[in-house]
């Protein structure tokens, strides 16, 4: 599953490609569980794409696994940190959230340093924490391989049917249950919120402010609403609408890739003498669709792998790589080689080109070394299926996805298509936490237009739950992830710069155009 993660991995991806070519009594239940200290030290091993800032120290805290019986079972959550880089400007600490669910956060402090500000790094410890059941916090498994995660999003057949899908799901359910059923309920976005407060207790912190991107948005939102005086200043990247919690979140990624694919078929039809799709967006558009549909009935095997390039996985290398602008070209001149594969004369640059994008989509690249190779999608069927309940009727998956196959055929359908949480063994141990206006104006929220992920809508569900506590910055730009960003983004990420250092928050809702 392409999870709702944003990393700035990806910048160094691209880079390589283009190289190549609240509730009050739950907020109560939390102040019962006495905090664990955190004894820092040397970090596990991360990532091979993650270079590990020297200065980064990590270490683990118990926290428990119900919070609702504080003194039973606990588990272990790693935190990181990075000391401010200015003692004498430092204001407090900056929690950070890449995503998912299911996004590994413990080396976020060493990527988010080649995304802020200095005067942001003067001014914060940045911590990051693996979210319970995710990397090195207690890893949950379901036992899946690598092929049946590949591509992540559950498309449906050729002919728009979830035959198989269905047959997954409850498969991929039931392995969940039987590798890690006595955690699984208990891996929700509502008790990482509390592992949070813990986190912040044990930093001898009175408040944490907070950066988060994607699914990040709604755990910061979760843990405002739980939390709220323990709240600074608070920054939500690429929002999620809360009110649309699990099912009508992914399903409106339809929507959002219908927004963002003109950016790339613009490109390509600008670069008509390379890329070949066209001269016109349209052209392009409707190359792109005979390919992936060409890909469907006659799939490729990729040059020097065992990957089978299908109209699937073609179309999820597109979805995967319009997150950033930088990826752009090298997506486009993938297009090209997918086809020339499909002809029968692709390059050995156009064949390596395709093997390294295979191998930066795959969901275990961004797996620390000694976590299972699954943990990723693991941890995300948990925390959206123990989130909130979802519809149980297969006629309900199938009906949406051949409506949605229609009106938005660049996706495929797969954004409306069943999960695992259709038959997942428990009901969710509490309600969902309701996000509210009730507390300080102290959050920020970022939204590009054209956002393929958490679209443009998605970003104003949220602040029309937030209400008067959030200002809205939405940008006229592509991609998944604004903060940091070169081009567009930039006026938005001076706004954040001034509202994290200086405490500087708009009067209203602001509206970068492209310069």
């Amino acid at each position: 599953m392409k999870k709702l993660l944003w990393s700035v991995t990806t910048l160094a991806i691209s880079a390589t490609l283009l190289n190549t070519l609240p509730r009050a009594d739950a907020a109560a239940v939390v102040s019962k569980a006495q905090y664990s200290e955190i004894v820092w030290g040397v970090c596990p091993a991360a990532p091979t794409d993650i270079l590990v800032d020297p200065r980064q120290t990590c270490g683990t805290l118990k926290v428990p696994l119900d919070y609702r019986h504080p003194g039973g079972k606990k588990i272990k959550i790693a935190v990181s940190r990075i000391p401010a880089s200015n003692p004498e400007k430092r204001r407090g600490v900056l929690l950070l959230n890449p995503g998912g669910p299911g996004g590994e956060g413990l080396n976020l402090p060493s990527e988010f340093g080649g995304l802020a500000s200095k005067t942001v790094l003067d001014s914060y410890d940045r911590i990051g924490f693996d979210p319970r059941g995710v990397g090195h916090s207690s890893p949950v498994t379901c036992g899946l391989v690598e092929a049946e995660v590949m591509p992540p999003n559950p498309f449906p057949a050729l002919d728009g049917s979830i035959g198989k899908n269905v047959d997954y799901a409850r498969s991929a359910a039931a392995r969940c249950n039987a590798r890690s059923g006595d955690v699984l309920p208990f891996i929700t976005t509502a008790n990482a919120a509390r592992d949070m407060d813990q986190i912040r207790q044990a930093l001898g912190e009175r408040q944490l402010s907070y950066w988060g991107a994607s699914y990040g948005t709604y755990l910061g939102a979760v843990y405002a609403s739980l939390f709220s005086h323990h709240t600074d200043r608070m920054v939500l990247d690429s929002a999620l609408d809360p009110t649309r919690i699990w099912y009508d979140v992914f399903r409106q990624q339809s929507e959002g890739m219908a927004a963002r694919l003109p950016d790339a078929a613009r490109y390509a039809a600008e670069h008509a003498d390379e890329i070949k799709f066209g001269n016109t967006s349209a052209a392009v558009t409707k190359s792109y669709l005979k390919l992936a549909t060409r890909l469907d009935i006659r799939p490729m095997t990729v040059p020097g792998t065992s990957t089978t390039l299908t109209g699937n996985v073609f179309r999820y290398l597109s979805y995967d790589l319009l997150y950033q602008d930088a990826a752009i070209p090298p997506l486009t001149h993938a297009w090209r080689a997918a086809a020339d594969l499909a002809d029968g004369h692709a390059t050995d640059d156009q064949a390596s080109l395709l093997r390294e994008i295979l191998r930066v989509i795959a969901p275990s690249v961004t797996t620390s070394p000694g976590v299972p190779k699954d943990n990723s999608t693991a941890a995300a069927y948990a925390t959206i299926c123990d989130d909130v309940h979802w519809p149980r009727n297969v006629h309900v998956y199938a009906h949406n996805v051949a409506k949605d196959r229609e009106e938005f055929p660049l996706s495929a359908g797969f954004p409306a298509n069943i999960w695992p949480c259709a038959f997942w063994p428990t009901a969710p141990v509490e309600p969902a936490v309701t996000i509210s206006g009730q507390g300080p104006r102290n959050i920020m929220i970022l939204q590009n237009e054209r956002d393929p992920a958490t679209s443009l809508a998605s970003g104003q569900g949220m602040r029309k739950a937030l209400g008067a506590r959030s200002t809205l910055v939405t940008v006229d730009a592509g991609g998944h992830g604004v903060y940091g960003m070169q081009g567009q983004q930039a006026c938005a990420t001076k706004a954040t710069d001034a509202f994290l250092v200086d405490g500087t928050m708009p009067s209203q809702d602001v509206h970068c155009p492209q310069p």
